[in-house]
């Protein structure tokens, strides 16, 4: 008997341990396929543990029904809204089932509204082309709707810009190179490229820190940067400069920004050269005149008098002086570092400055001179379509592209330990974000993101996304009921503006008439 348990001790022993052999054996397998693929940055950086991730959010569904939130209740960006993007990204089923999760009774909701005969496929046009800057010796035309806002190299990791620019050109779209200048990783992916100019003047700057014109030259006579973007101020801190840590000041960045090695870059909290709407206007022009490129600026909105007080100078002055584009920003904007209270409080949201935008040019004559491109929290197809419908001409996104990258949302961004290696200089992070394998993910989800909007268009019968008016759109009032947009916000008649001195001149003109006709009788 003794003999007989010996023996199935011995047994239940080589089991075991042949067991744990197999086990140890498949890890080191699972270990080695993770850090030599290069699909899925977490699997990369984190192998084998990297893998529950994955296994969480698929049961996260089910766990969700009993313990946890629900898909729409996660900020800065709900999973739904994020899952979307991850689907387009990837490439794979973007259909859901059952019915919607989004909550369609609270205030503020947007609803589209159908056509009972919507627009066939065999009618539909294609995308319209828009040209910025007629009055320029190199004017920009493209078609895409929606493009990358300024994310710059030093906020973002080499391979993201890498990634960012090939997708870019696959997709057809344009890149913001932020504010940090161009490098040369913006450059070799071949996309389109519209270079900021932030408050410190990076890449464009003269030992004193002031914009120098050679620079601005130097920038300009690359034939992929089409377009300058004067940064008056970003979304999530109006009233502050761009902040990035010292720990992120590299080397080629210092080069590239023209500072210390090492010390964190803290832009002004604005133009010191920029002061006034007349300021700003000059400054417009002279970038335009030394580029021959069209000129814009990115602001978020809050007090708007001095916005009136520049629409009238450019009225004085005649159209050709105005900007190409305004980018208007949301006060819900992302950044990778910012003071919480310029982060919560301050601003509007682009819910009410775009329409408050789109009116002043409206009522003034100058929207078709002045385009208007949209920016915050706008990722799927519904709120580009909004944005299309109030009245904007572009949108771009900054945090929708990071999540094509395969951003998971770790609010890590000023740390410089990014797990997906998207904001931080740690190669070993940086390991896990194939450039080649996330160019394909970033054309897909701007491809997902043109056809969405399609779709919400020829639902409402229109041909083509840049046809969507404010009447197409219905928003759920504090009552419950939809009130249509154009009535919340209803688009202003054109008013014809004369210059001050061609009414001074009409005035004396009639003057000298009457004094004729007096002499006369």
């Amino acid at each position: 008997m003794g003999t007989w348990v010996m023996l199935g001790l011995q047994f239940m022993s080589a089991l075991f341990i042949f067991a744990l052999g197999l086990g140890v054996l498949f890890i080191v397998y699972l270990y080695i396929r993770d850090v030599t693929q290069t699909k899925q940055a977490i699997r990369r950086n984190y192998p084998v543990i990297g893998r529950f991730r994955y296994l969480f959010e698929k049961q996260g569904e089910f766990f969700r029904q009993y313990f946890f939130a629900m898909d729409r209740e996660e900020m800065p960006f709900n999973r739904a809204e994020r899952s979307w993007v991850y689907r387009a990204a990837k490439n794979v089923e973007r259909m859901i089932a059952f019915g919607s999760t989004r909550n369609l009774e609270p205030p503020g909701s947007i609803l589209f509204m159908n056509c009972a005969f919507p627009t066939l496929e065999e009618d539909a046009v294609p995308i319209s082309d828009v040209t910025i800057g007629p009055y320029c010796k190199h004017p920009y035309t493209t078609h895409s709707l929606f493009n990358i806002s300024g994310m710059s190299y030093g906020a973002i990791s080499k391979p993201a810009v890498q990634a960012l620019a090939m997708g870019a050109s696959r997709a057809g779209c344009w890149m913001n190179t932020g504010e940090g200048g161009l490098s040369p990783y913006h450059l070799e992916g071949g996309c389109d490229l519209v270079f900021q100019i932030g408050t410190a003047k990076y890449g464009v700057r003269d030992e004193e820190g002031l914009l120098s014109n050679e620079k601005l030259r130097e920038v300009a006579a690359h034939p992929q940067v089409k377009m300058f973007e004067i940064k008056m101020s970003q979304g999530a801190k109006p009233g502050k400069g761009g902040i990035l840590p010292g720990g992120k000041v590299t080397a080629e960045i210092a080069a590239i920004r023209g500072i210390p090695q090492g010390e964190a870059s803290v832009s002004p909290n604005g133009h010191p050269d920029i002061r006034s709407p007349e300021d700003l206007l000059s400054m417009i022009q002279r970038v335009r005149d030394v580029t021959g490129k069209p000129v814009g600026f990115k602001a978020v909105l809050g007090d708007v008098k001095w916005l009136e007080r520049f629409f009238d100078l450019i009225l004085d002055k005649g159209e050709a002086v105005a900007p190409d584009f305004i980018t208007v920003d949301s006060a819900d904007g992302g950044t990778g570092a910012a003071p919480q209270p310029l982060m919560d409080y301050v601003g509007l949201t682009l819910k009410e400055s775009l329409p408050l935008l789109v009116d002043m040019l409206v009522e003034r004559g100058l929207k078709k001179r002045i385009k208007i491109i949209a920016s915050g929290k706008l990722i799927v197809p519904s709120k580009v379509a909004w944005a299309l419908a109030t009245g904007a001409d572009f949108v771009t996104s900054a945090r929708g592209f990071m999540f094509s990258l395969g951003c998971i949302q770790a609010m890590q961004c000023n740390k410089d330990t990014c797990p997906t290696g998207i904001t931080t200089h740690n190669p070993r992070l940086q390991q896990g974000l194939d450039p080649a394998d996330k160019a394909n993910r970033v054309a897909h989800y701007h491809k997902y993101i043109s056809y969405g909007v399609g779709l919400i268009a020829h639902s409402c019968g229109v041909k083509e996304p840049r046809l969507l008016r404010r009447h197409h759109v219905k928003i759920v009032s504090d009552h419950g009921l939809s009130v249509a947009m154009d009535k919340l916000h209803p688009m202003p008649e054109e008013r014809s503006y004369v210059r001050a001195e061609d009414i001074i001149a009409t005035s004396e003109s009639d003057l000298s008439q009457a004094v004729g006709q007096s002499k006369l009788d």
